[in-house]
């Protein structure tokens, strides 16, 4: 009886606990929740950590940091950490970012009403941009990709000379000139010293009898230096926290004044001007600190307000000091919150008292631009301040005599914008190198000068006097180009004779007919300020032609079917069964080689230093390379952020000019239209994003730093151009007419010179005519249509190599070939034809005179001189043969020779024997080739004795002396 109670009871129990299971589903129902949708993340920390998978480790990173979700490819930013203390304006930045995104959505689904500028996108830090004035002459600038230039003045024009540090040293982030000697910082924290032409590094030594906190001198890392204005000393300040004071150069005297108790040394804030040993800085925590080396203790902390509280602590940046601004002995130091808000530290009748002047509305200050010494003596000052944004403020103080003043001061902000499509770069300070003319490093890596109109640009000089009563008010822009190593058009400096010369310019001089041809660089106007587009400004967009434009099915396989590995040694074939060859020369031996792989390819998008880079049908990447003495396939999409892609760059260069270094990368297009890079130095491999931009998707690559170096030009579906750099990470438009609409095929690039910028790119048009981008100093950019060879003949496949800077290849619809080439400033035409001994014909013919048709192929002034003239023979067993040119993009072989694919399968090279005059040297039967065929000339037959194929292999083919040898070379078949 016990136990049948006990079983009620249990169930019972159960019962009870299901009654109160439902009960509880009840309560966790959504609509019993509150609704939590305004809730927002609160960030509390401004320490995040990334666990990357290759190494298998935690790595900290630095803010702000993109959240980026990426599903099938498609990937998105979701969100940014950013510091802690986040300002009223970039979350207004924020919200209207979210508006222009809803605008770009309603642009991309048909509305073309226009798409205005986003001017409150918050923009990058840059952390290696710098300026510092070395004379009226002479301005020091570092740049984003860590070079080091110099614009000087010779006398005539600004030139530009380079002053990079050794590569071991890595990149620059600050120059300093104490005495006019010049010190540079390296990312690194190491110390440079310029003596003579070359950067000799400079470690802290110190007395044994300094204080014990100073470190060991192998270990010490500057952040960031001060020169003191005598011009005499300079402050660092160490990545560990320290202050350090170099007081003389020769021979270096270093000190070492250590840190504030508790606290470190972020930033110099400013030092004073009649006191050189008394020193401001900041400490990573935004609090401001005396150093005075006289007083004892030696640190003392200024206490914030708690007015000035409100706003956030101090960003540890440079700041401004300014005396006599409320009396003859105040002093007024000018410092930034992290809150984005300007505050002054004034110390009057001998208080201290903090003052807060606040921002524009709706802006986010960033840095401080320092006052010239002539500007103390003017009746009011002006701060010129850049904001996150990328615009510049001036703050207009008015010079007050006894007490402060500070609430009289109302509207005082004036908004200098910025210059037209440029953004001055974020918490970058501007640089005044003389009344009225102010230099600001910009977001973009080039320079802009903000100037009283006929005091500043790009071809004045310093200016020495000038009224100021009839000067206007009014600033402006003007836009000045950076050099190659930032990726834009300002030429280095040169040793010779002339307006260029690096020391002292000498004026244009007349020429033998008595004209004279101006070298100075030209900017009319402000046409140079437009070139380049910034995104969304274009009224132009064909973004419906994008979406709906549709590649060709053999697109990949007709742009990327030949790829050079080794000039005149050794090249790729993509067949269309998908199957891959290499034509190779070894050991005296021309040989097919075959790469077996278990997918089939589309094409060869890439060479590096001997692995080359395929694509499958699949879209997937993989690499070819020797591992050990073996050769081994790398599948590249499969690695972390891979991508399937769909093209590469058009040219590797020649393998005898090419150089390898630390950031070698190379550039793809994925199948969703996007640009990315992937790094290949010292095998490193990692995948980057680069993005597109935002009215179209990515077609194919133009070029990859040839032309421009950090620069890849590109062209996106709706047939306009755009560049990418790939230090600052942005995109820009090309200004381009409406009716001027670009093919979706590789292009190729033109420097007669690598000493000069001069120079072109080359691309098709939708109608099949020839287009040129053209630069030069004097005329900047310009479009150039070439047109067609003949109104019959339109151009079907990507331009060839550039041939000594001023000759490349063109494929017409005929199957003829056409040089595009420049005699005496002229670009001409000239028929190439084809190779006609495409019958199987193998009879020698050695001694080919003046007139035999294969030696005068190219004809200027007939274009049908070389029509086929009886090409099939009815009675020939080799009918398959057709030796006209397939639009297959052609390949350099040698530096005066080309490769071509007929439309038979075989391959023809066309080589150069005099300034324009080419002849084709021989036909290279290959193993897919339906035709039979082979042909060469007859210095090509001496030396390889005649052609034959094995009997044993059909897919393989030797030009060899011996058919008795191939046969046996074929056993068995050479397959890698």
């Amino acid at each position: 009886m016990s136990v049948f109670h006990l079983i009620i009871f249990i169930c019972f129990l159960l019962s009870i606990s299901y009654l109160v299971f439902l009960t509880s589903a009840s309560w966790c129902t959504p609509s019993a929740f509150p609704q939590q949708t305004t809730r927002q993340f609160e960030q509390r920390t401004d320490r995040f950590w990334e666990f990357q998978e290759e190494s298998n480790i935690w790595v900290e990173v630095k803010l702000p940091f993109d959240l980026v979700s990426c599903v099938n490819d498609n990937c998105t930013k979701v969100g940014l950490i950013d510091q802690k203390s986040k300002t009223e304006e970039e979350h207004l930045a924020n919200g209207k970012d979210v508006s222009n995104k809803t605008k770009n959505l309603k642009m991309r689904e048909g509305d073309l009403t226009g798409l205005e500028e986003n001017s409150y996108t918050v923009l990058p830090l840059r952390r290696r941009m710098s300026l510092t004035k070395m004379s009226d002459t002479s301005v020091w600038v570092t740049g984003e990709s860590g070079s080091i230039y110099e614009r000087f003045w010779n006398g005539v024009q600004w030139v530009i000379a380079p002053h990079d540090l050794q590569i071991s040293a890595g990149r620059a982030v600050s120059v300093l000139i104490v005495n006019q000697t010049i010190f540079a910082i390296s990312e690194e924290g190491n110390l440079y010293q310029m003596k003579l032409t070359d950067w000799v590094e400079l470690k802290p030594a110190f007395n044994q009898s300094t204080n014990k906190e100073a470190e060991q001198s192998s270990v010490i890392q500057m952040k960031s230096g001060t020169v003191s204005y005598d011009g005499l000393r300079v402050y660092f300040c160490t990545k560990t926290g320290l202050l350090l004071e170099l007081s003389e150069v020769e021979p270096p005297r270093w000190e070492n004044h250590g840190r504030p108790p508790g606290a470190d040394v972020a930033a110099i804030a400013d030092m004073a001007r009649i006191r050189t040993d008394l020193v401001y800085t900041i400490s990573s925590t935004g609090d401001l600190y005396e150093y005075d080396k006289s007083s004892r203790p030696s640190w003392k902390k200024h206490l914030q307000s708690e007015e000035t509280d409100k706003d956030g602590s101090l960003v540890p940046l440079q700041g401004c000091m300014i005396y006599g601004l409320s009396g003859d002995h105040s002093v007024s130091l000018f410092l930034l919150t992290k809150g984005g808000k300007l505050v002054e530290r004034r110390l009057h009748q001998r208080k201290w008292k903090w003052i807060t002047h606040g921002s524009p509305e709706d802006h986010h200050l960033t840095s401080i631009t320092p006052l010239l010494e002539d500007e103390l003596k003017e009746r009011f000052f002006s701060l010129f301040l850049t904001t996150s944004t990328g615009s510049v403020f001036e703050y207009q103080i008015p010079k007050h005599l006894g007490t402060a003043q500070e609430d009289q001061i109302s509207e005082a902000w004036q908004n200098h914008m910025h210059p037209p499509n440029a953004k001055a770069a974020r918490g970058i300070p501007g640089l005044k190198f003389q009344l009225g003319r102010i230099l600001f490093a910009l977001d973009d890596g080039r320079l802009a000068e903000l100037h009283l109109p006929g005091l500043g640009g790009q071809n004045s000089g310093p200016t020495n006097q000038f009224n100021r009563k009839k000067l206007s008010s009014k600033y402006i822009w003007s836009i000045l180009d950076a050099p190659e190593s930032e990726g834009w058009n300002g030429e280095y400096c040169t040793e010779e004779r002339g307006p260029m010369n690096c020391i002292a310019g000498i004026k244009d001089e007349p020429n033998d007919s008595g004209n004279i041809r101006s070298l100075t660089r030209r900017r009319k106007g402000t046409k140079a300020q437009q070139d380049y587009l910034s995104l969304g400004t274009s009224r132009s967009r064909l973004v419906k032609a994008s979406e709906e434009y549709r590649f060709p099915d053999n697109w990949i396989n007709t742009s990327f079917r030949l790829r050079l590995v080794q000039a005149g040694v050794s090249f790729f074939i993509i067949t269309e069964a998908g199957l891959i060859f290499e034509y190779l020369y070894a050991e005296s031996v021309w040989l097919w080689l075959r790469h077996d792989h278990s997918t089939p390819m589309r094409g060869a998008l890439g060479n590096y230093n001997g692995s080359v880079f395929f694509v499958d049908v699949y879209g997937t990447l993989l690499i070819r390379e020797r591992s050990n003495n073996e050769l081994a396939w790398v599948n590249c999409t499969a690695m972390r952020k891979g991508r399937q892609i769909i093209g590469g760059p058009p040219w590797d260069g020649m393998s005898s000019k090419l150089k390898v270094t630390a950031e070698d990368a190379l550039f793809f297009v994925s199948k969703s239209g996007r640009l990315l890079q992937f790094s290949v130095a010292l095998r490193k491999f990692k995948w980057k994003d680069c993005h597109n931009p935002p009215e179209t998707k990515l077609a194919c690559i133009i070029d990859q730093e040839v032309f421009r170096e950090n620069i890849v030009f590109v062209v996106g579906r709706n047939g306009r151009l755009y560049q990418y750099n790939k230090v600052t990470e942005l995109w820009h438009e090309h200004h381009q007419s409406q009716h001027l609409v670009l093919s979706r095929l590789p292009g190729t690039a033109m420097r007669p010179s690598f000493f000069s910028l001069t120079g072109s790119l080359f691309m098709l048009s939708e109608d099949g005519g020839l287009v040129e981008y053209h630069w030069n100093a004097w005329n900047g950019w310009n479009w150039v249509e070439h047109g067609t060879p003949s109104k019959d003949v339109t151009l079907v496949a990507p331009p060839s190599p550039c041939i000594k800077g001023n000759q490349l290849f063109l494929i017409g619809s005929d199957g003829n070939i056409y040089l595009r080439y420049m005699d005496q400033l002229i670009w001409r035409w000239k028929n190439c034809g084809f190779p006609q001994n495409g019958d199987g014909d193998t009879r020698d013919q050695t001694e080919m005179g003046a007139n035999d048709r294969m030696q005068e192929v190219c004809m200027d002034n007939d274009p049908t001189a070389n029509l086929d003239i009886n090409l099939e023979n009815p009675n020939d067993q080799n009918r398959k043969c057709d030796p006209k040119v397939a639009p297959t993009r052609p390949i350099p072989f040698s530096e005066d020779s080309v490769i071509f694919e007929l439309r038979d399968g075989r391959l023809a090279e066309i080589q150069k024997v005099q300034d324009s005059k080419w002849v084709w040297q021989r036909i290279i039967g290959t193993p897919t080739s339906s035709c039979k065929g082979c042909y060469l000339t007859g210095q090509e037959r001496r030396r390889f004795g005649g052609c034959c194929w094995s009997e044993l292999e059909p897919l393989s083919c030797l030009d060899f002396s011996s058919p008795r040898l191939c046969r046996s070379f074929f056993r068995p078949p050479i397959t890698l």
